[in-house]
């Protein structure tokens, strides 16, 4: 959860298993705007088979999953 009024980014979760989400004010009274950005490939199918794999095989749940972001 990022700061209030800070819009995520896709570049910042580029490659990892995270989902960043981010909370503005609407410009109508009483409304506001929630957005999220993830990796599709990581956070996605792979990532969730990675993580189910863990459970099965007694692995702490995050492992391999907790990389940091690749960058071109």
């Amino acid at each position: 959860m990022l700061p209030f009024g800070e819009i995520p980014d896709t570049h910042h979760v580029r490659g990892a298993n995270f989902c960043h989400i981010g909370v503005v004010s609407d410009r109508r009274e009483n409304r506001a705007i929630v957005l999220s950005v993830l990796d599709n490939l990581v956070k996605g199918a792979s990532g969730q088979a990675v993580q189910n794999a863990n459970l099965m095989l007694g692995l702490p749940e995050t492992e391999g999953l907790m990389a940091p972001a690749l960058f071109p």
